[in-house]
């Protein structure tokens, strides 16, 4: 059997997922943070594994008292809440809470310093939004895209 050649890869600079839901209306804290991540593509339709939700929602919390939390705080407070919520106990290793922290980071709406993680500056989350992601990374993504547009009309 002939090998098959290798395809390269093409990675992207910047990726964003946006997703459109009904309005957020009746829904419980956990849900409401859980509606958000679907939104912004940080949890999947119909994924199970969702404590991305619960780290998101710890910090939140901890925003309103403008505290920042370590990953092993984080993580204490994940399993606590899962626990009251009787969820599942999936996803809570210290190595998986670190990575939902760094996906969050990743998407400009946490940051780290001093070696403990908070809502970026302490700021809404919807000035987050519109400040880094809206003005910034989509506005880039945008252009890029315009970019290719423009040159496949020259074709």
């Amino acid at each position: 059997m002939a090998k098959q050649k290798t395809i390269s890869k093409d990675i992207p600079l910047a990726e964003i997922t946006l997703r459109r839901y009904e309005k957020p209306t009746n829904l419980n804290e956990r849900e409401l943070v859980r509606k958000l991540c679907l939104s912004i593509g940080l949890l999947q339709p119909g994924d199970s594994r969702d404590v991305v939700v619960d780290v998101f929602n710890v910090l939140i919390k901890a925003k309103k008292g403008q505290k920042s939390l370590t990953s092993d705080e984080i993580c204490s407070l994940v399993i606590e809440d899962r626990k009251n919520l009787k969820l599942p106990m999936l996803g809570i290793a210290a190595s998986n809470i670190r990575r939902q922290l760094k996906r969050l980071k990743d998407t400009l709406l946490i940051e780290k310093r001093l070696n403990a993680y908070r809502i970026t500056e302490h700021n809404n989350l919807n000035e987050i939004f519109e400040e880094r992601i809206e003005k910034i990374l989509l506005a880039s993504i945008n252009s890029r895209v315009k970019d290719y547009l423009k040159k496949i009309d020259e074709l």
